[in-house]
């Protein structure tokens, strides 16, 4: 960006002239700028035309001249940025903000929130941090994965509020041969985000990439021939049934997206920018469902935003807020849900470090020391956990006089939360004459098997989506943690617990089977929820439709925006 490289260069200038005049030869400045001579008059001329410097040369070579900043760095940024903004040209604005966070704020919030741009409907939202590359397979982040199922579609999906899979790219399925064919009937006229006709073949193709991949091979697990009988059908054929397998094609590694571009989908939403200041989502026009209201989504990364302690903005990723600088007093909160998903502590008994009897003091100790309720967070944000899920208790264990081993480790990843609560049982266990030593985990999942292995406790957390159960199956059948986890015999008997649920073609009785299993994983110690999270969406009155997902973000093909006042045009 040519701007962007003038404007470093006037900035070393004025770091070593500041705004006062200063004799200078052109030799001097070449050195300022790292340059030719040559390439040194190109810059001064050009700084001397756009009025940012007063320059008089004199004839002669080494001849000293005159050179005064009229501007300063910031302000030349700032002028550069809001007529940038105000062009539309968002992603090089965003490239060129390199301003104070205050100034930056108040540039920045006219513009973000609820917009018309060129009659069209676009939702702004500031990020506090750059987002992963858009492939459903290789997604970790909570935002990426609900942009993910915005982006692509499913032959099924999920709607906020319904446990049950909906229709998406299939009109409709059926079932036969006591659960082991299903047949999915694909809508007619359906098309990928470039404009092409979506074929039946391509999701074939999909379909055996995720057959074939680490994260999608799973949920297609009992799946031994797939074909197509007809034009618009792609029907599963099964060596055992799969009563979970509509659940299993709404998962977020069943997405599917065309098979020789992962960033291409068919959902409601187009990625049109993917940059590191700018992901900007367009409606689909040839969407096959329900057109969404906004044309268009756009994030902003601005990580300077959220870098002031008392800015107003999200500070936490399950706080979102939304608005222009001059409604924030207006801005309340619209939706708010306490989260399915759960922060969790888990026992590593396959180690053998930790035996049964003392995980569940572990989890005694926490249980009725009042530990997590006197963390230094914001009681707001999370919730203690009283159930897996609604209807399916924690067991409560009884006292046991055992002694803990002397030394033990502990392995967290984020959310941030978990670095107070492993000091907290830190201290606590020390108590108890236990030495915990503490690690910490970068990534949001457990694909690190040696590290898995090398701790006896783990801190992680669960995302449940709209169908609680589904996801707490998909859990148990995905996660890498189980295995390393679990002993040989626990995790053979668990295997085939979960083949005998999945056959059951009823879904209260599928659910059951699935808490009992749950609940008796608890009661060995060897996993329990410790906190939820309190979603929360803020937006002022003129931001309609906000309705909350079960990941805690919102449905963007539900928001609008209210077409702007006639006043406000003139």
């Amino acid at each position: 960006m040519r701007l962007q490289n003038r404007l470093n260069q006037f900035q070393r200038l004025h770091l070593k002239t500041g705004s006062f005049p200063v004799q200078l030869t052109v030799a001097e400045l070449a050195d300022i700028f790292c340059c030719s001579e040559r390439h040194t008059r190109t810059l001064l001329t050009h700084f001397q035309d756009a009025g940012w410097i007063e320059w008089k040369s004199q004839a002669g070579r080494g001849k000293r001249a005159s050179l005064c900043c009229l501007r300063t760095p910031e302000d030349l940024r700032g002028t550069y940025l809001q007529e940038l903004l105000i062009n539309g040209e968002h992603s090089a604005a965003l490239q060129l903000s390199q301003l104070d966070p205050t100034h930056l704020n108040a540039l920045l919030a006219p513009h973000l929130g609820g917009q018309w741009q060129e009659d069209a409907p676009t939702l702004r939202i500031p990020y506090y941090r750059p987002l992963q590359p858009l492939d459903p397979l290789t997604l970790t982040g909570r935002a990426e994965q609900h942009l993910a199922h915005t982006i692509h579609a499913g032959l099924t999906r999920y709607i906020p509020g319904n446990s049950a899979p909906q229709p998406d790219l299939a009109h409709h399925w059926q079932v036969s041969n006591n659960g082991k064919t299903w047949q999915f009937f694909l809508r007619s006229q359906l098309f990928w985000h470039n404009g092409e006709p979506l074929k039946t073949p391509q999701l074939m193709a999909r379909f055996q990439q995720l057959k074939n991949s680490s994260r999608g091979k799973h949920n297609l697990a009992s799946v031994t021939r797939l074909s197509q009988p007809h034009a618009l059908c792609l029907q599963f054929d099964l060596d055992k049934p799969d009563y979970w397998l509509a659940h299993r094609f709404a998962d977020l590694n069943c997405l599917l997206s065309h098979p020789e571009d992962p960033h291409i989908g068919a959902g409601p939403f187009r990625l049109t920018t993917f940059s590191p200041e700018l992901v900007r989502l367009e409606q689909h026009t040839l969407y096959t469902l329900q057109h969404p209201y906004l044309a268009a989504i756009e994030f902003w990364i601005t990580p300077q935003l959220f870098a002031q302690k008392n800015n107003v903005s999200c500070q936490h990723p399950v706080r979102i807020i939304l608005g222009e600088q001059e409604e924030l007093a207006r801005v309340k909160p619209v939706r708010r849900s306490t989260s399915l998903g759960f922060c969790y502590i888990a026992a590593n008994l396959r180690r053998g470090v930790l035996n049964e009897t003392q995980a569940r003091k572990i989890v005694r100790l926490i249980q009725r020391s009042g530990m997590l309720n006197n963390l230094p967070i914001d009681h707001d944000l999370v919730k203690s956990s009283k159930e897996m899920l609604p209807g399916w208790p924690i067991p409560l264990h009884d006292d046991a006089d055992v002694p803990l081993p002397e030394k033990l480790t502990l392995l967290f990843h984020p959310p941030v939360e978990f670095e107070l609560v492993a000091q907290a049982l830190k201290e606590r266990l020390a108590k108890e004459g236990c030495r915990l030593e503490v690690g910490y985990h970068a990534g949001r999942l457990w694909e690190d098997d040696t590290l898995l292995r090398s701790a006896d406790l783990l801190l992680g957390d669960r995302l449940i989506g709209e169908s609680p159960e589904a996801s707490l199956e998909n859990w148990l059948q995905q996660d890498p943690l189980w295995p390393e986890i679990l002993r040989d015999e626990d995790y053979a008997c668990q295997q085939q617990r979960l083949e005998v649920i999945q056959q059951i073609p009823q879904e209260n009785r599928r659910s059951d089977e699935l808490r009992d299993h749950f609940f008796q994983w608890m009661k060995s110690g060897i996993v329990t929820p410790l906190f939820n999270y309190q979603y929360q969406v803020s937006a002022p009155p003129r931001i309609s439709g906000v309705q909350l997902t079960a990941w805690g973000w919102f449905d963007f093909c539900q928001a609008w925006v209210p077409p702007p006042l006639q006043d406000e045009n003139a």
